[in-house]
């Protein structure tokens, strides 16, 4: 076999991301001890605990900023603007943290000097970072067989999820046909130049994105064996597609669909699920005070902005299907539904002036605490629909249902993953994202759709 080309995995570039940003604030604040005038914070073993703690914060802060989003990552402009929000956000709380920091410095250019090295720095590396390791030369290079009724959807997710992920093009998998469909969007290869293919364009993997294992021809099959037997990377269609894009590709699964749905073991784990139940507890209370907090502004946002009633109660589907009423801060006009149910659009006219404000920062969501407190709901789950909805939906879209095997959520995967479901298409988008989590379920994961959902509410981008 060729030598394959040098790639990085999606983990692998994060992983260097948020390492190499660490390494060059360390490295950087170290050589400005060395040149410069300067005390405030010095790499040394006395100042550890003061440099793990700034070090934390700029991770977490560098996730809530979507610092190590892919895409943003291969953005310049875009890269120097988080980097300076950051930057700022977390120094901002490092010199508000007592004890565990430097006492502020005498002089104040050292200040400066400490922000700008850190922004300097990492802004540094990421330019590198674009230079090479974002460049196309680093590009997975990958080959799909399969049937071309799935190429177009499959190749459209991955585009969007992973930019460095190359479909350099695929080879039918399926017998001539007198009317075969063909896809345009990348070049197709003929099935007897598959191992020349990989040698000529250094592939690096291949997927095989056949719905029906029947459907490949017996030199196709010959040809993978082979590969195989060499130790080559063959993959299954829907494992990379889950993997990449984090999402449940229902649209791809058959009767087999058992395969696909082996569920988080955190949805029957006791211990989980009671630091859980503990966690939705603390949190509520925590968010119902802050909501006592606002109320006397929402209240004056209400009475100029809503014209009406400032609270709604509205039936939602549960926890196996259990029917529950949900509280909300009214966003739309009174008698919104005169005509009947209908799904909120962009733009929607019904929703006040005011309500456009709470739903984009997500303040009309506090009331929910109530429910959570009561058991209907938890912090972290696929968002409750109407029973009107879910009936519809579960007409048009398999296994829609599923998502009411655990308690629905105030924020969820599919929340701070895609923009709000308002038809049949995005809805199973949503639902993708949804059971990508109940098969995921873990701490690790609930900690991430938090950060997330941070900053969805600072970027402003409730719907």
């Amino acid at each position: 076999m060729a030598k394959k080309g040098i790639h990085f995995q999606v983990s692998e570039r994060k992983l260097l991301l948020r390492g190499m940003d660490l390494v060059m604030v360390v490295l950087g604040l170290y050589l400005l001890s060395l040149f410069f005038d300067y005390t405030y914070l010095e790499i040394c073993w006395e100042n550890s605990v003061a440099i793990m703690l700034l070090l934390l914060y700029l991770a977490v802060f560098g996730t809530v900023f979507e610092i190590y989003d892919l895409q943003k990552s291969s953005q310049l402009d875009v890269t120097f603007r988080t980097i300076v929000l950051m930057v700022s956000t977390s120094v901002l709380l490092y010199f508000l943290t007592p004890v565990l920091t430097p006492f502020l410095p005498e002089k104040r250019l050292q200040i400066v000097y400490f922000y700008l090295t850190i922004v300097f720095c990492i802004f540094f590396w990421r330019i590198g970072y674009v230079s090479l390791i974002a460049s196309p030369r680093f590009y997975k290079k990958v080959l799909l067989v399969g049937e071309v009724a799935y190429v177009e959807a499959f190749v459209k997710a991955l585009s969007q999820s992973d930019p460095h992920y190359k479909i350099v093009g695929f080879i039918n998998c399926e017998l001539p046909k007198a009317h075969l469909v063909k896809f345009k969007g990348i070049p197709e290869f003929q099935p007897n130049d598959l191992m020349q293919l990989i040698i000529d364009h250094k592939i690096s993997e291949v997927v095989v994105a056949s719905f029906n294992t029947e459907t490949i021809t017996a030199n196709i099959y010959s040809d993978l064996m082979q590969l195989l037997e060499r130790g080559f990377t063959i993959r299954e269609y829907t494992q990379v597609y889950e993997e990449i894009t984090h999402r449940v590709p229902i649209q791809f699964v058959g009767k087999d669909f058992y395969k696909y749905f082996p569920f988080s073991r955190s949805n029957q784990n006791t211990l989980y699920l009671f630091f859980h139940r503990i966690f939705d507890i603390l949190f509520s209370i925590i968010g119902l005070l802050v909501g006592i907090l606002i109320l006397p502004f929402i209240l004056i946002g209400n009475l100029f902005g809503n014209n009406g009633p400032l609270l709604y109660k509205q039936e939602r589907v549960g926890k196996n299907g259990k029917i529950f009423k949900i509280v909300k801060l009214r966003s739309m006009i009174v008698n919104a539904e005169t005509n009947g149910a209908e799904w909120a659009k962009v733009n929607d006219v019904r929703i006040t002036k005011f309500g456009k404000f709470l739903r984009r920062s997500r303040l009309d969501e506090i009331p929910q605490f109530y429910n959570i407190l009561k058991g209907d709901m938890s912090v972290i789950g696929p968002r409750p629909e109407r029973q009107f909805f879910v009936d519809e939906l579960a007409r048009t879209i398999p296994f829609y249902e599923t998502r009411h095997i655990v308690k629905p959520g105030l924020t969820g995967w599919a929340q701070v993953k895609t923009r709000y479901g308002g038809t049949v298409d995005e809805s199973m988008v949503k639902l993708q994202y949804d059971l990508f989590y109940i098969k995921h379920r873990s701490l690790f994961l609930d900690l991430n759709i938090m950060v997330k959902t941070l900053s969805t509410v600072l970027y402003y981008r409730g719907q």
